[in-house]
């Protein structure tokens, strides 16, 4: 990690001894203000570092000493590439297979009770990173519907697109799968062999039950995207502001069945902020009868 020196009134950090990237006050605030304006995530003062360091990558490889000179090249292409590259430097990807479990097991619980329906069951993993979620919830369905069925659909989206390559790939190293119960890893995993030796691959029938897309949660427009039977959303709120939350709240029960549920993250608190979502279960939310 670089040595963070305070000259006044510019702050520059220094990595190593030496390369010096100028990066001012000025420069986070305009930071700050355009991951706000364009992803809907609230950066605090504790992630100054946190941006030169991810962002000090971009600049190396386009040949840039300055921050200024990076933002001058993003205000000069507002639909340019850059822009895309300037978001996934900047999102935080934390994801795990059956990560909180107790959501996996209310998830098939919901769907056991709905196998009658004519209409396949929907899941949504509306922040769906490298994709562990999304397969999780996979695996789920296809235990209680059967592992070729078609009574089954799962989305998953995120803003970043690299992660989603890393998705719609569908490989992971073996050490990634840990939480995956022994009977799951048997029946939906495939375990690699020479070049992939050390990975494990999802098995393509369950894969091609999972699609991903690049979305945005902020944008002013959505598509018709419900109704989800489930939808996961989780710590995803923690990067909003309260106002954020809310709006992201209130479209999401736009995409939710009436019957349907939502999934947050553990540490996310949404009674306050004057939703229709009532508690269903541990950090699980439906919406009123």
């Amino acid at each position: 990690m670089g040595v963070l020196l305070k000259v006044a009134p510019t702050l520059r950090v220094v990595e190593g001894s030496q390369r010096e990237l100028e990066f001012t006050t000025a420069d986070f605030e305009r930071v700050r203000t355009l991951m706000h304006r364009h992803a809907g995530i609230a950066l605090g003062e504790a992630k100054r570092q946190m941006v030169y360091a991810r962002l000090a990558r971009r600049l190396r490889a386009l040949g840039l000493r300055r921050f200024s000179d990076y933002l001058a090249l993003l205000d000069a292409e507002p639909d340019g590439p850059e822009w895309q590259a300037f978001v996934n430097a900047l999102t935080t990807n934390l994801t795990a297979f059956f990560r909180e479990r107790h959501h996996f097991e209310l998830l098939a619980q919901h769907a056991r009770a709905r196998r009658g329906r004519d209409a396949p069951y929907r899941v949504w993993s509306a922040a769906a990173s490298t994709g562990e979620e999304a397969y999780s919830a996979a695996m789920t369905l296809a235990e209680v519907y059967g592992a070729a069925s078609a009574r089954f659909e799962v989305a998953g989206s995120d803003i970043d697109t690299q992660v989603l390559q890393e998705a719609a790939r569908a490989i992971y190293p073996t050490d990634r799968l840990e939480n995956v119960a022994l009977p799951l890893k048997k029946a939906y995993c495939l375990r690699g062999r020479g070049r992939q030796a050390g990975c494990v691959r999802i098995q393509p029938f369950l894969a091609e039950r999972v699609r991903f897309f690049r979305f945005n949660l902020c944008s002013e427009r959505w598509p018709k995207l419900g109704p989800f039977d489930a939808i996961f959303c989780r710590n995803v709120m923690i990067y909003f502001d309260a106002d954020t939350q809310r709006s992201v709240l209130l479209r999401l029960a736009e995409c939710l069945a009436p019957d349907g549920l939502l999934f947050l993250g553990h540490s996310e608190n949404i009674q306050h902020l004057g939703t229709p979502f009532v508690a269903a279960g541990q950090t699980a939310y439906r919406l009123p009868d």
